[in-house]
């Protein structure tokens, strides 16, 4: 990429930035909270009086919950749509890595849930269109799908349609729960070579405690 597209694509960053914050419904006091980062130097970044930093830029796309290609402009546009009206839950304790380069099909994100301190509330729970898979690589995943409550522990894997009513939550304060998930937005499902498990994975079928 040429000097100059890179100054163009740095430069049309700040209004992208600007959205990103504004439909995440945080503030710039809010985000420089959450960021480190000072609110003087978001506006300057945002009015396009400063360049972000590849840093800068990974740690706002982590707290808004998009991809740098988003951010860039170079995702396809008509995958950054479904991806709004797809929400995943991304909440302000939450760490969201993206695996996947772009939104659009199958893609993946690391989701870190952090220890608690008090008992969890059964999760809150969303429906929109769209397939997900999910792997508990650490701790203890309550998964709430439709009226099943289920425990998901490391190597548990589940799947489902993401029009059934779903949400999921740390299920003790023992520790942080890490998981993996892969998301369709338009019903894309995996394509095992072996014979699949159960569709619900192998995770404890019992209300959460």
């Amino acid at each position: 990429m040429a000097v100059d597209d890179v100054n163009g694509t740095l430069a049309a960053m700040g209004p992208r930035l600007r959205a990103a914050r504004e439909h995440h419904g945080a503030t710039l006091a809010g985000v420089s909270r959450a960021t480190g980062i000072s609110p003087s130097t978001l506006s300057r970044i945002e009015t396009g009086r400063r360049k972000p930093t590849l840093e800068v830029l990974l740690q706002l796309s982590k707290e808004y919950g998009v991809s740098l290609d988003e951010l860039a402009g170079t995702a396809p546009s008509p995958a950054a749509e479904r991806r709004a009206t797809a929400p995943l839950g991304f909440g302000d304790a939450k760490a969201v890595l993206p695996l996947t380069r772009y939104v659009g099909g199958l893609h993946a994100h690391k989701h870190v849930l952090p220890a608690l301190e008090d008992p969890p509330a059964r999760p809150r729970q969303v429906s929109h269109d769209g397939y997900e898979w999910l792997c508990v690589l650490y701790g203890r995943l309550w998964l709430a799908l439709g009226d099943q409550d289920l425990v998901l522990t490391p190597g548990d894997v589940a799947e489902f349609d993401t029009r059934t009513p779903h949400g999921v939550a740390n299920s003790s304060p023992g520790g942080p729960v890490e998981y993996l998930i892969m998301f369709g937005p338009q019903g894309e499902r995996l394509r095992p070579r072996t014979s699949p498990a159960a569709a619900l994975g192998t995770g404890d079928r019992r209300a959460a405690g």
